[in-house]
């Protein structure tokens, strides 16, 4: 592990391969799991925001739990979490005509409609952040509907931290990412990673 001011990076981010696969995994990590995505407590105020733009995007089922429930809960560990469709889809889901999952949000944005993103803690993945008393600790989440993202960050040679490179400067800072590099170099001259 490092430590770049107060947040503690495992080697294997640093270490293991990733670039996702769209073609292959379809999008299941907004669809497989036992709860929505994490997330930050301002993001709850942005999803409301963000709704009605995204409001048609969404699939009558997400319409009928938001209405319900809203856009987030807490799952059984007190974490707010997006909501969930029939215990899987995230409610921000969409499907295009080749099965293939996306966020509404993300797309929305990437279309100039709204400005924010989507969550961090999806922006983020496979890193997930845990949040401790005096520091924050960001981890590698393996998970097998992932094993494409693998294969291809294998094959193309490119580390977790590279691939995520503009979500970890959206969480930390471009001065916290550009130290993290430095560390990367400093490792890799020391043959540690």
């Amino acid at each position: 592990m490092i430590q770049i001011d107060d947040v503690v990076v495992t080697l294997d981010i640093l270490r293991e391969k990733f670039l996702c696969n769209l073609d292959i995994c379809k999008g299941q990590c907004c669809v497989e799991g036992d709860a929505g995505a994490p997330l930050e407590k301002e993001e709850v105020a942005e999803l409301e925001k963000v709704l009605p733009i995204v409001w048609d995007d969404l699939s009558l089922e997400a319409r009928a739990v938001i209405d319900k429930q809203g856009v987030c809960y807490k799952d059984e560990d007190g974490d707010l979490v997006t909501s969930i469709v029939n215990g899987k889809d995230c409610v921000f889901t969409c499907y295009d005509e080749n099965g293939c999952c996306s966020c509404a949000i993300e797309k929305a944005y990437r279309a100039g409609r709204v400005d924010f993103y989507k969550p961090i803690s999806c922006h983020l993945y496979p890193i997930r952040v845990g949040n401790y008393a005096s520091f924050k600790a960001i981890n590698y989440h393996r998970w097998n509907v992932c094993k494409a993202a693998v294969l291809l960050g294998e094959k193309e040679n490119v580390p977790i931290y590279k691939f995520l490179k503009e979500p970890l400067i959206r969480k930390f800072g471009q001065a916290w990412y550009d130290e993290l590099e430095e560390a990367v170099k400093e490792l890799s001259e020391r043959g540690l990673i």
